[in-house]
């Protein structure tokens, strides 16, 4: 139980903004492994990259997460081609 008003209200904030990230985090698992078994098309790329940039944007996950992702993502893509 809460002790105080503003733990009482992050109490009240926590599951509904758990619930959104949720929702962002498996979007992004989800643009990931499609990129991944579909060949890397630019299409997807583009999504994904800006998915994460979204995300990071929101505080959804730490920006240097982004950052290390798309990197990876590039240093795939320029492998492949």
């Amino acid at each position: 139980m809460a002790n105080s008003k503003s733990a009482a209200k992050r109490a009240r904030q926590s599951p509904r903004r758990t619930l959104r990230n949720r929702s962002v985090i498996t979007n992004l698992r989800s643009l990931t492994k499609r990129h991944a078994t579909g060949g890397g098309k630019p299409e997807e790329s583009r999504a994904l990259v800006s998915a994460l940039d979204k995300a990071a944007k929101r505080g959804i996950i730490h920006k240097n997460v982004a950052n290390r992702r798309k990197a990876r993502l590039n240093k795939a893509a320029a492998k492949a081609s």
